[in-house]
């Protein structure tokens, strides 16, 4: 089959078992509020496109997996790159965030609390405040530490759970394009790929349904990111472990301010668009001027060997 066949396989494989699975939850009755069944839910959907390139690869054209799609162990400082790059871009969004007129910085975590009230009891709430009070460290280096820690275990294997299918499979499909015609395509299908659970309130409870859209903003504001790191780690576990710890630290975004929504604050919000654009510069200017990799500017397959 041509690559065209190939990709086409792939994404009407993890488009329909992903809608599938997350329609019968919705029409069970679920919905993003069932705490414990949408984590579940989750952590399903983020396995389905590995499955889907097992069956590709595997099933129907029986090639290799480990050595197509950049399976490597082999540790080198972009590991460590991919491990400690989320957390800095979480700190420095709570920075852009403090730019606009509604938000103030919170050491309290004020914001945080306030943003749970509508899914707590009152005395749920204030035993909260009682148990953050009584730490010994302040909530936010736990939550730190934590990440960091789930980022390069548990979180990480999730993360490879949709790693290897969009920075492995479609990055190795689209190897032939421009590094950053690549980068918005897989961004957007990876974008598309999170609707229905963003309609059920994931990342964005407030604002469903423009939550689409902005979770394809932020897919592809996040793709030249992901696939630099993996070109350059030449790994997509060095990706996967970048995807886990970005969802372990991303809620710190929002812990430390106080006001706006899901669409103004916090990673997946407009002053996370404008931290990871600002990013984006930052490693195109080192590609290009210091590294003089020009990775942005040229096709990927002159980076990655099949």
């Amino acid at each position: 089959m041509k690559t065209t066949s190939r990709t086409t396989l792939f994404l009407l494989l993890t488009f329909t078992i992903s809608f599938s699975i997350a329609g019968i939850y919705w029409l069970l009755g679920f919905s993003g509020s069932d705490k414990i069944g949408f984590t579940i839910l989750g952590v399903i959907y983020m396995f389905l496109p590995t499955l889907s390139v097992i069956i590709v690869k595997k099933w129907v054209h029986r090639e290799e997996i480990s050595t197509d799609l950049l399976i490597s162990f082999k540790l080198n400082k972009w590991f460590l790159v991919a491990w400690l790059i989320m957390p800095v871009i979480t700190f420095s969004s709570v920075g852009v965030s403090l730019l606009f007129n509604d938000i103030t910085y919170s050491s309290e975590m004020a914001g945080f609390v306030k943003r749970l009230e509508p899914l707590m009891s009152p005395e749920q709430i204030e035993q909260m405040k009682l148990s953050l009070d009584s730490l010994p460290v302040n909530f936010l280096w736990i939550i730190l530490f934590q990440g960091l820690i789930a980022g390069l275990t548990v979180n990480a294997v999730a993360g490879f759970g949709e790693e290897l299918g969009w920075r492995g499979f479609l990055l190795s499909e689209f190897k032939n394009m421009k590094f950053i015609k690549a980068s918005i395509i897989i961004g957007f299908i990876w974008g598309i790929w999170h609707a229905p659970l963003i309609l059920m309130g994931h990342n964005y409870p407030q604002h469903p349904q423009v939550g689409v859209l902005m979770m394809i903003v932020l897919s592809i504001l996040l793709t030249p990111l992901f696939v630099y790191i993996t070109i350059k780690s030449k790994s997509v576990i060095a990706a996967s472990i970048m995807h886990g710890t970005m969802n372990a630290v991303a809620g710190i975004s929002i812990m430390l301010i106080e006001g706006g929504n899901d669409l103004t604050v916090g990673i997946a919000g407009f002053s996370g668009f404008i931290t990871i654009a600002l990013f984006i510069l930052g490693f195109f200017l080192y590609d290009y001027y210091i590294s003089k990799d020009r990775i942005f500017v040229n096709n990927i397959s002159n980076y990655l060997k099949q």
